[in-house]
C-alpha cells in the first residue's frame, strides 16, 4: 500500500513523523491530501488512530468516526461530564497521533471535547492530552453543517464561528497549516487560475466569459455524468435514464456483517443495474483498470460479477469490501491494535448519469454537466463542483454562472489570511504559525 509522494508531501509527512506540532494540512481541490493520508496511514512509525466526522468518510479512510473513537455523545457537547472506561483511558492513554480527515465538517465544539477527552484520560493539562492532533481538509470546500435554532445560538455565544479553527483550544495550541500547492487534476494554467479565482471569490468578468463560453457547448449526445446540488434531481435523473433502457434490472443487495451501526453506508444497500447503465466507481482499484470517480457503462449483469466498459475496454468487476474499525490497545504488544468489527459487501457502483456536488468530492472526471439548479445554497459549492473536471474542455454548464454562484465563507477567509501556511515545496522546514484562535477577528 506505499506510495511515492511529490516532494512537497514528503515534506510534509517528514514534518507529521519528526515534530509533535498540531498540523493542519489542506491545499486546493486535486492537490494530493488523501494520497498523503494514506500514505500516513501505512508508513507512520507512531500510534496513530484515524477518525472523520461522518461514518462513509471514517469508512474510506480505515477509520472510526470522531464520536465512536473518543465516546463522544452526539450534538452539542459543551462542559457535560465525559465518561470513560478503563479500555477507553488505555486506548487514548497509548496515542501518539490523532488523524482527522474532513476536518472541515468539524465544528469547534468537538474539537474542544477532543482535547477535554484526552486530557482527561491521559491525566496531562497540555492540550490534547500531549498528544498531537494533524487533520486534513479544505475548508473552502466542505463546511460544517449547522444544527437547530438552539445550537446556532449556542455557537453565537461561545465561539467566533462553528468551524474547527475556532475552538477555544487553539488559544494555548500553537497549529502548524501546511499548504499542498502542486496540483495533480489539473494540468493547464489557465483553468487552474479559473479554479483559483472561483475559490476565492475572485472571479472576474473576464473569467466568467471564459467559463461561460466553454460551459454553453451543446451537451454530446451520449451525456457525461450531471453534478447537481441537490438530491432529487440526481435520483430524478438516475432513474428516469436507467428505466429508458430495455431489458429487465438486476438487483444487488449488499451483504452487511457485524456491527455496523446506522444506516451511513459507502455505497448503495440495493444496487439496481441493467446493460447500458452509465456507472461510477466508488473505490480504486488494485490492479489500476480504475479509480475512485472513473465512470463507465454496465455492458452485462451477472449472479457474481458486472461487467462495465472503461473506455472501450470491458472488465469484469467483483464485488468490493468495506470494513468498519475499532481502536484497542493491547496490553500484550503495548500497540494500539486496530480491529474489523463489521464488513460491507457490494460492487463499487454507483448509478452515475447524475451524482450530487456533494458525493462527488474527492472523485476526477474527463466531462461533467454541471447543474447548480435555482440557486447554490452552501458555500464552496460552485468551486467543488467545478474543480472535479480535468480540464475546461469537459465542462457543460445547464445555465451561466451568475455572480451569486460564488459563495466563500468569511470566517474561512479570516482564518487562512491569519494563519501562517507552509508551503513545503518552497519551505520544506516546519514553521509554527501563529494559534488559529489568534488569527483576526
Amino acid at each position: 500500500m506505499s506510495t511515492t509522494l511529490a516532494p512537497e508531501q514528503q515534506a510534509i509527512f517528514e514534518a507529521i513523523e519528526s515534530t509533535r506540532e498540531h498540523i493542519f494540512v489542506t491545499g486546493r481541490a486535486g492537490t494530493g491530501k488523501s494520497t498523503l493520508l494514506n500514505h500516513l496511514a501505512w508508513s507512520t512509525e507512531k500510534q496513530i488512530v484515524i477518525c472523520a466526522p461522518t461514518g462513509v468518510a471514517a469508512l474510506n479512510v480505515g477509520g472510526q468516526t470522531i464520536h465512536s473513537l473518543f465516546r463522544l455523545p452526539i450534538g452539542i457537547i459543551g462542559d457535560q461530564d465525559l465518561e470513560q472506561d478503563a479500555p477507553l483511558r488505555k486506548l487514548l492513554g497509548a496515542i501518539d497521533t490523532v488523524v482527522i480527515d474532513e476536518v472541515s465538517m468539524v465544528n469547534a465544539d468537538l474539537i474542544d471535547a477532543i482535547d477535554r477527552s484526552l486530557r482527561i484520560a491521559r491525566q496531562r493539562k497540555e492540550p490534547f492530552g500531549g498528544v498531537q492532533l494533524v487533520m486534513f481538509g479544505d475548508p473552502y470546500q466542505l463546511p460544517p453543517v449547522p444544527g437547530d435554532g438552539d445550537e446556532r445560538a449556542f455557537f453565537a455565544d461561545r465561539y467566533a464561528s462553528m468551524w474547527f479553527f475556532d475552538a477555544k483550544v487553539w488559544e494555548s495550541a500553537p497549529l502548524t497549516v501546511y499548504e499542498l500547492t502542486d496540483i495533480h487534476r489539473q494540468h493547464d494554467d489557465e483553468f487552474k487560475a479559473m479554479l483559483t479565482a472561483v475559490r476565492h471569490n475572485r472571479v472576474t468578468a473576464e473569467i466568467a466569459g471564459h467559463l461561460n463560453a466553454a460551459g454553453a457547448r451543446p451537451v454530446p449526445a451520449n451525456p457525461p455524468i450531471t453534478l447537481a446540488t441537490r438530491n432529487d434531481s440526481v435520483n430524478s435523473i438516475n432513474a428516469r435514464a436507467l428505466a429508458a433502457l430495455p431489458g429487465t434490472v438486476k438487483r444487488y443487495k449488499a451483504e452487511v456483517n457485524g456491527e455496523f451501526g446506522g444506516r451511513a453506508f459507502p455505497a448503495d444497500e440495493l444496487l439496481e443495474l441493467k446493460p447500458g447503465a452509465h456507472v461510477m466507481f466508488l473505490r480504486n482499484d488494485a490492479e489500476h483498470r480504475w479509480v475512485n470517480g472513473t465512470v463507465g457503462e454496465v455492458t452485462r449483469v451477472k449472479t457474481t460479477s458486472v461487467i462495465v466498459d472503461v473506455d472501450g475496454e470491458d472488465w469484469e468487476v467483483p464485488r468490493a469490501s468495506w470494513e468498519r474499525n475499532r481502536y484497542t490497545y493491547s496490553t500484550a504488544t503495548k500497540t494500539i491494535k486496530r480491529d474489523v468489527v463489521a464488513e460491507f459487501l457490494q460492487f463499487p457502483l454507483r448509478l452515475a448519469w447524475a451524482v450530487t456536488i456533494h458525493k462527488s468530492q474527492g472523485k476526477t472526471y474527463d466531462a461533467a454537466v454541471v447543474d447548480l439548479g435555482a440557486r447554490v445554497f452552501a458555500a464552496g459549492q460552485t468551486y467543488v463542483a467545478l474543480s472535479r473536471l480535468r480540464s475546461l474542455d469537459g465542462l457543460y454548464l445547464s445555465r451561466p454562472l451568475r455572480p451569486r454562484d460564488i459563495l466563500v465563507d468569511q470566517d474561512v477567509v479570516r482564518f487562512m489570511r491569519g494563519a501562517v501556511r507552509i508551503r513545503p515545496s518552497v519551505s520544506p522546514l516546519p514553521v509554527q504559525s501563529p494559534a488559529a484562535g489568534s488569527s483576526p477577528r
